[in-house]
């Protein structure tokens, strides 16, 4: 007991006293060299005063630890071309520069992210002529639809572009989200425009539409090109169930007005105005129900269970095929990516409003029905970028990232662009209900069916894709031929 109190009191001489001021500093390795220097009846206090003062004791382990760790933090934060990754930053997203530079940025997004969206980019030219030939030829109404058209391509790719550049700068599962709802922005400019211009049953077709074109011939495309390059692809059960399960709910909401709608006319107890009037409150309150599922289903993916996303966007963003060259190419600021967001989505709401303003033309004149132009041409130019990103991911070899643009896009429209254009509607005073026709309805439910029956099995081949892209263009000859209403 003796002994070991001597070991436990303060010895006096001055080499103790300079090993217990250097353990109480924030130096450790102060405190190692006074170690060093120690004789062997004094290795004990320095111990004892590591360990009162939450101190690592200094040992050749302990010190290869550090330098690993120190290692490992060091690689995080340089990138794969050797840059300093600055605070909030993703390496996957650092440009190395900071502000706004035209002469490097403009060279970027021609570039774009693939060979695809850069063909895409040769249309530019066509946007300030279909911007000015409303004001000097007004009276060319077709060419104008055509231009306006057109140039809607080059704008959506743009702002589907600026929107990948931003999300790799930021975590994962939000990154995707935030993507899908820049992507989305073609969409609810178009919904808006025709509120505006109160063409209600365009909106109706557009918002089923936007759901057939995504979940059918987007993922078809990608199922159908990724299966050109690989034999069979897999994704991720957590994906595919949850897409299926929020895409039937959309769909259940969506047909709840219809058939209210068909099953009281049938019975002839209500007049069409108070059917009308029904109709249209059951719209609004299936509108909010849908837009809170979207809510909880954006909480589930980011909060809730973000861990599992983020593993499976990591494993995927592995596996992609070109994943060196992508990183070694040069990436937009953050403040680049804003510049080019705002004024690409400047000009989809100009080309937008031009756009819209001919299609009672189109329909009256050339003959072409609403059903046509608001199933399938208006959610071709809408969802345009978001095509092309799924597309090449999936020829990347990244089906869960392709999946998740396709079915987030969807979900969106169907849960939360869809019902938020009800909304608008019921903030303007305007009548715009759910009450769809019978066989869009009828469409739409046996699409989400087909799908669901492919997601099934976790694996995707050519011949699934050709299968859903052959389901769509049926949809769209049976389109074509439908007849306006009189």
């Amino acid at each position: 007991m003796a002994g070991g109190s001597a070991l436990l009191s303060p010895p006096r001489g001055a080499r103790a006293k300079q090993i217990e001021a250097a353990s109480r500093s924030n130096y450790p390795q102060l405190a190692a060299e006074a170690l060093r220097q120690a004789s062997e009846s004094d290795r004990l206090l320095p111990t004892i005063l590591y360990a009162s003062n939450n101190l690592e004791v200094p040992s050749p382990k302990n010190n290869a630890r550090r330098k690993s760790n120190r290692s490992n933090r060091s690689r995080k934060s340089i990138t794969f071309r050797g840059l300093r990754v600055k605070t909030g930053i993703q390496p996957e997203g650092e440009s190395g520069r900071s502000g706004f530079h035209p002469h490097k940025m403009l060279p970027i997004c021609w570039r774009s992210s693939s060979d695809a969206s850069q063909l895409c980019n040769i249309l530019w030219p066509i946007v300030p002529v279909a911007v000015s030939i409303d004001y000097v030829r007004g009276d060319l109404h077709l060419a104008i639809f055509i231009l306006n058209y057109i140039a809607m391509v080059p704008c959506a790719n743009a702002i589907g572009f600026a929107g990948q550049e931003m999300a790799r700068k930021l975590h994962k599962v939000f990154g995707v989200l935030l993507e899908t709802t820049l992507g989305s922005v073609v969409e609810i400019v178009m919904f808006m425009v025709l509120v505006r211009n109160e063409q209600f049953q365009v909106i109706q077709a557009a918002i089923l539409g936007s759901v057939l074109a995504t979940q059918l011939l987007c993922l078809g495309m990608c199922f159908m090109i990724g299966g050109l390059r690989h034999e069979e692809q897999e994704f991720d059960e957590e994906v595919g169930e949850v897409g299926s399960d929020l895409l039937l709910t959309a769909g259940f909401g969506l047909i709840i007005p219809t058939v209210f709608h068909a099953a009281v006319s049938a019975e002839g107890s209500a007049t069409k105005a108070e059917i009308d009037d029904k109709v249209l409150h059951i719209s609004r309150i299936t509108s909010l129900l849908l837009i809170s599922s979207y809510v909880i289903y954006v909480w589930f993916q980011m909060r809730t269970h973000a861990s599992i996303y983020d593993a499976i966007f990591e494993a995927d963003e592995e596996r992609d095929t070109d994943r060196e060259e992508d990183l070694s190419k040069d990436k937009l600021t953050f403040t680049e990516c804003v510049v080019a967001l705002v004024v690409s989505i400047t000009l989809v709401a100009v080309i937008a409003i031009n756009l819209v303003e001919e299609i009672e033309y189109i329909v009256e004149e050339r003959g072409v029905s609403d059903m046509f132009i608001g199933l399938i041409l208006v959610p071709l130019v809408e969802k345009f970028a978001e095509h092309l990103t799924a597309i090449d991911e999936a020829w990347d070899n990244q089906m869960n990232l392709a999946l998740a643009h396709v079915l987030g896009a969807t979900i969106q429209t169907s849960l939360f662009n869809g019902p938020l254009v009800v909304l608008v509607g019921w903030g303007l005073g305007l009548s715009m209900d759910l009450n769809l026709d019978i066989f869009n309805i009828v469409v739409l439910i046996l699409a989400i069916l087909v799908v669901g029956n492919f997601l099934r099995d976790q694996k995707s081949n050519y011949l699934e894709g050709s299968l859903c892209v052959t389901v769509y263009l049926n949809i769209a000859v049976a389109a074509f031929y439908y007849p306006n209403p009189k």
